[in-house]
């Protein structure tokens, strides 16, 4: 009940209950069309670009990411705002950086997640800089940044 939590307060409207340690991240299927929302969690936020940065925990086999992945239109809603984003694979370093930061700034959580990681990728994870850059190449962090649109004058 705990992980679908976040999912039923984004249907019923109540995501801002979240604040920003969840998103709901809405896209389309490659091959069908049809509407997808999936809730993740937020591992960074970058405040300049408006980047949110969440992981594909199944890998490069995850529906959303390959669904993201394939250049639908793909949006966002943190909390009550909803915007259209623009997604990217961040590259292996910042990828690193960023895993790294999420297990420092979530210390009582860390055996949790690492754990959870070690089972998601099959093999121990402590969280070595050198098992963050393994880590990265199986589960991908993806950034979305909100659009930028240009007005035309």
């Amino acid at each position: 009940m705990a992980f679908s939590l976040p999912r039923v307060l984004y249907r019923h409207g109540l995501g801002r209950l979240l604040g920003s340690r969840f998103l709901l991240l809405s896209h389309r299927g490659r091959r069908s069309g049809r509407p997808y929302a999936n809730v993740l969690e937020v591992v960074h936020h970058d405040p300049l670009s408006g980047e949110y940065v969440v992981v594909s925990g199944l890998g490069h086999r995850s529906d959303w990411y390959r669904n993201v992945r394939a250049g639908g239109p793909v949006t966002v809603t943190v909390g009550s705002r909803c915007f259209p984003v623009d997604a990217r694979e961040l590259d292996p370093d910042e990828a690193v950086a960023v895993l790294g930061d999420y297990e420092r700034r979530n210390r009582l959580l860390r055996p949790i997640v690492h754990r959870v990681l070690s089972k998601l990728v099959g093999r121990p994870y402590t969280g070595t800089v050198d098992e963050r850059r393994a880590l990265v190449r199986d589960i991908p962090l993806v950034g979305l940044r909100p659009t930028i649109r240009t007005i035309k004058t």
